[in-house]
């Protein structure tokens, strides 16, 4: 019997599909593939072992929902996603991508929250892809296409809709680019730079996606009360593709709409008796991007993270910013434009019940650009496991693990991931369940979770007690052949764990 690389022992053992744990010891080879023992079978000697005994071992967590796009290629530890258990990011999120992209000028907002303009360096996908592989990352990286980056490669004008020729530019370089291994087109419909699109030009597209065996993601073009309306227009692109659909950080935002979730998932409900349908949502009642002058209001805290032209206001509310300049809040959200901003404009009933959803995946949404972020960015997925199960019981840990291992790798067609089974890619994390916890506030966002024992990305050991090991095994993960049909074999939440 071939001798093994590691042997991890007497892990409480998650597959990743919603069933419960059971004891079993599972191996790396040294190609980094699974084996797993249970029983008196006999164990390999292994090169290293260890001892999980009281410990959980699942999947590496896979954060769906990401907009890593840059900083994995010039900050390629990764420490915010690995250090909290992630071990896939998929990026190019809500429209806006690294690539591919040509600017004619500065990154239009919401653009620029990847990085500065020198951080766009790629104007074909193929390119992108190539500098993952090169900086290799301590984390596994797919990626989707943005919109917004299409529209600004291709319209002097993002204020409007695009005209025939200009939708048939964007076809083509979506094709190259699906071509090359991208997973699919993403949308930011609710910023300025996209809000113009028309139903049309997203369907011509999403054709496009369609023909390539990819997928549709979008954040809506609107969160607020227009949100059924919202949900409406996704289901019409994504249904003339035809392709999956999966809904952007789902949320109902703005104090007018709390209490809506109810109405909001019976509508996705609805939609995926018809269609392949999914989502994703973070484990926060706080929400984080531009400062958007269509988001002032006084219904809620909005806090600045960051301002160019008034960088000594970061750290502060909007609205004592406008006390201390004695202006309206709308004047002071214009006066430190572009900014950045958390905007605590939801309830956490709504957040639970679409959490707990059975469609739902988990993805942070942070920025890692933010100077000062979201606590999302360090603290999303053991906010799952420790606030969310562990404390309040929202749901059992086997159905918290499914949704960001089993369920995000079928939904996103990642070939080999999410589960735990003999051959696939061990990507893994082993945590104790009984002290998993978040530790980054929104004070104080930029803090390693607690409970993470160590992780491993493609077999090789990348974080231990608290540290990077300095070892990056991340790999591009270009989109599988047979997406749809993934997509629609996720595991389903088991009926005795809802």
């Amino acid at each position: 019997m071939e001798a093994l690389d590691t042997l991890i022992r007497h892990a409480t053992v998650y597959d990743g599909t919603g069933r419960p744990g059971e004891l079993a010891d599972v191996g790396v080879d040294s190609a980094g593939r699974l084996c797993l023992f249970r029983g008196d079978e006999p164990r390999p000697a292994a090169r290293v072992e260890f001892d999980a005994q009281g410990l959980a071992l699942a999947p590496g967590f896979i954060d769906v929902h990401t907009h890593d796009d840059t900083v994995v290629i010039r900050q390629p530890e990764m420490l915010p996603k690995i250090s909290q258990g992630v071990t896939t990011v998929v990026v190019g999120n809500c429209g806006i991508s690294a690539s591919p992209v040509r600017l004619r000028g500065s990154a239009p907002d919401p653009m620029n929250l990847l990085g500065p303009d020198s951080a766009f360096r790629y104007p074909r996908f193929a390119d992108y892809r190539q500098a993952i592989e090169a900086a290799q990352p301590a984390v596994n990286v797919a990626a989707l296409i943005g919109h917004t980056a299409l529209r600004s490669n291709h319209l002097d004008d993002l204020d409007r809709a695009a005209r025939p020729a200009e939708i048939e530019a964007m076809r083509l370089e979506l094709a190259d680019s699906l071509a090359a291994g991208a997973l699919g087109l993403s949308t930011g419909l609710a910023y300025a730079s996209a809000f113009a699109a028309s139903t049309d030009e997203l369907k011509r597209l999403v054709a496009e996606v369609a023909a390539h065996g990819a997928l549709y993601t979008t954040h809506l073009r609107s969160e607020f009360e227009p949100i059924l309306a919202a949900l409406d227009e996704a289901f019409d692109v994504a249904r003339h593709g035809p392709s999956p659909l999966i809904v952007s950080h789902l949320k109902c935002a703005g104090a007018r709409n709390w209490g809506r979730s109810t109405e909001v998932l019976a509508a996705m409900d609805g939609a995926a008796r018809l269609q392949p349908v999914g989502c994703d949502c973070y484990p926060y009642a706080a929400s984080s991007s531009t400062l958007d002058l269509k988001q002032v209001t006084d219904e809620f805290d909005i806090f600045i993270t960051w301002s160019t032209p008034h960088p000594d206001m970061a750290g502060q509310t909007l609205a004592s910013i406008a006390r201390t300049w004695q202006v309206g809040l709308l004047e002071a959200a214009r006066r430190l434009q572009p900014a950045g901003a958390v905007y605590h404009g939801m309830n956490e009933g709504d957040v639970r019940r679409i959490l707990s959803h059975p469609m739902s995946m988990v993805g942070s949404d942070g920025l890692p650009e933010d100077p000062h972020p979201h606590p999302r960015l360090w603290g999303a997925f053991p906010r799952v496991l420790g606030h969310y199960a562990r404390e309040q019981g929202l749901f059992a840990l086997p159905e918290a693990l499914r949704k960001m291992t089993g369920l995000s790798a079928a939904r996103y067609g990642l070939d080999q991931r999410g589960r735990l089974l003999p051959g696939y890619w061990a990507d893994l994390v082993l945590f104790n369940p009984l002290t998993v916890r978040d530790t980054a506030t929104f004070d104080d966002p930029q803090q390693r979770a607690a409970g993470i024992e160590a992780v491993w990305v493609n077999g090789v050991l990348s974080y231990r007690q608290g540290q990077a090991t300095g070892a990056r095994a991340g790999r591009f993960l270009p989109r599988s052949s047979d997406l749809p049909a993934r997509f629609a074999a996720a595991p389903q939440r088991l009926e005795a764990q809802a």
